[in-house]
Order: structure tokens, then sequence, then C-alpha cells
């Protein structure tokens, strides 16, 4: 089985040596500091600026035809990125840096969201600017939605038997 790809998205330019850090969310299988990597094929959930709230999710193998039909029925993307409309314009305006590593250090913690550590530093093999998110976005097999917010979408993504991240949503708007 060939490695995977596995980047690291900033809005920070030449980050030269990513130093492992403690993580920001808890995982059983992590022990120690890391430095955070995301594959290729799950790259589109981290091509938003930083603190942008979105929820994301695809049809794994155990998704229900139910679950399917109802919250990607009318796509013909392989997966789904929703966001709030008031991000709209900072998307437009924010420049990100896409920081690729070589996967001998890293070991796959969560294969739902494609999230790789490494306990040692990283340093990058190649570095891409992206200068138009929505480009980099749409150039790719999914389907982008917004919304005015992103709250009842994602309970109901939490309930259902996709796979799903949930990222940000502390910077959500809160139903009103």
């Amino acid at each position: 089985m060939p490695q995977p790809r596995l980047f690291h998205i900033s809005e920070q330019p030449g980050i030269s040596i990513f130093t492992p850090r403690p993580s920001p969310s808890h995982f059983d299988n992590v022990t120690g500091d890391v430095v955070f990597a995301i594959i290729d094929q799950l790259l589109h959930n981290y091509l938003l600026p930083r603190d942008c709230p979105r929820v994301t999710f695809y049809a794994g193998k155990n998704a229900t035809d139910n679950d399917k039909n109802q919250f990607m029925g009318n796509t013909t993307a392989h997966y789904v990125i929703a966001v709030e409309n008031g991000w709209y314009q900072q998307i437009k305006e924010t420049i990100l840096f896409r920081y690729e590593f070589a996967p001998d250090d890293f070991m796959l913690i969560d294969e739902c969201a494609g999230y790789y550590v490494s306990y040692k530093p990283a340093l990058p093999i190649a570095v891409t600017v992206i200068d138009d998110i929505m480009a980099a976005l749409l150039s790719r097999n999914i389907e982008l939605r917004f919304m005015p917010s992103l709250i009842d979408i994602a309970a109901a993504i939490r309930n259902s038997s996709l796979q799903f991240s949930l990222i940000r949503m502390r910077n959500a708007k809160k139903d009103t």
C-alpha cells in the first residue's frame, strides 16, 4: 500500500519546522506533544480560514441509505462542507499555505478525519500558496454549502451514520 501524502494547512507563511505541541482535542491514542497532518483525500476540510466553523461529512461504508439520501441525495460530490454565510468574505480574502510532509514519522490516529501525528519535529518538503480558497475547494470532489447557521446541521450529522468532522464549532453562530 503506498504511503499517503500528508499536509498541514496554515495561514502563517515561512514555517521551516513544525514542533510538536499539545493536541487541542483529546485522542485516546495521543500520548504527548504532536505535529498534526491530514491526508490529501480529506485536505478540503482544512482549506478554510483557521477559525471558520465548518461541518464536513461524507458517506462511509457504514452509512445508511436513509442518511445518504437525506444529507447527500442531491449531490454528485463525494464530500460536503457546510460553512456559515458570514464567513464568505473572509474565505475570499484569506491566503493559506499548504505544507507537505514526508510520511515516515507519522502515524494514523483517526481514519474518519484523516488525521496523522508525529511525535518528532517535522520539516516541510514542499510549500504551496493557496491564494484562492474557493477555487482550491471547488477543484476537489466536494460540495460547498453556505448556510445561515451550522447548529442544526451539526446536530443532525452528529446523530447520523455518516463520517463527519465538526471543526471550530465553538466559533459557530448560536441560533437565535
